[in-house]
């Protein structure tokens, strides 16, 4: 079972370790946030393009990528069904429709994941700045203060 423990009794070097985990999770959790909310954009504007395929598009000419960087010239033939990427090298054909709903309920599962992720970071930020970084200000100007004590005024 774990103990609770005054962080103003904790050694200046201990709090300093402490300190740093602390620092080292809410990066880890902020990267983590960061990477969930670029996927949750790819959906986004995956969503808004299949919003804005209509049937009228067959026929038209679009640039293929091959890259980022390099495209081909095609032509739009079957728009009601389309490529999902579906991740590790997997795609699944489906209708417009299929899609919609696909990119819809990954969106709101990445934004479950980041709702989730959230208060665990502000509670590892709080608790580094209120606890650990203030305490260890403290411990550190106590130590000055001893070791540089005031001139007696006579």
């Amino acid at each position: 079972m774990a103990q609770a423990v005054n962080v103003a009794d904790i050694p200046l070097q201990q709090l300093e370790v402490l300190r740093n985990q602390l620092e080292q999770e809410t990066e880890f959790l902020t990267t983590s946030i960061q990477q969930l909310k670029l996927v949750q954009t790819k959906y986004m504007e995956s969503q808004e393009s299949l919003n804005k395929l209509s049937a009228d598009h067959a026929g038209k000419d679009v640039l293929v990528p091959l890259t980022s960087s390099m495209y081909v010239p095609g032509k739009m033939q079957d728009v009601s069904q389309v490529l999902l990427d579906i991740g590790t090298g997997y795609y699944v054909e489906k209708g417009v429709t299929e899609a919609r709903v696909f990119f819809k309920r990954k969106v709101e599962f990445l934004t479950k994941q980041m709702e989730k992720i959230q208060p665990a970071l502000q509670e590892k930020f709080s608790m580094k700045q209120a606890a650990v970084v203030e305490i260890l200000n403290q411990k550190i100007q106590h130590m000055a203060t001893l070791n540089n004590p005031l001139p007696a005024t006579a």
